[in-house]
């Protein structure tokens, strides 16, 4: 079974935005890896989670910050499909 991916996002915080795009840059790489990804609005204010099924890949909290795209393209390749290559983003 393909994974899913779920942006947890903060809608207080107005970070609707912010989750749709990171979802559609996910879905447009990871269109044949993935079944899907899934936007939740969470209960608890400031929270932005990016897990993987359960296993949380990025906490804004924890690190204090949001990922950038290409680190997060690089986080969910690492963990579906480790031999896919990213283009431009593999790139230091």
């Amino acid at each position: 079974m393909k994974p899913t991916i779920t942006i947890e996002y903060c809608p207080k915080c107005n970070w609707l935005m912010r989750a749709a795009y990171m979802a559609q840059e996910l879905l447009t790489t990871f269109s044949e890896d993935v079944y899907g990804v899934t936007l939740q609005p969470s209960h608890t204010s400031g929270n932005y989670n990016i897990r993987i099924n359960e296993a949380v890949i990025f906490d804004r909290k924890e690190q204090g910050r949001f990922p950038d795209i290409k680190e997060l393209k690089q986080l969910v390749r690492d963990i579906i499909c480790l031999d896919k290559s990213l283009g431009h983003s593999d790139k230091v």
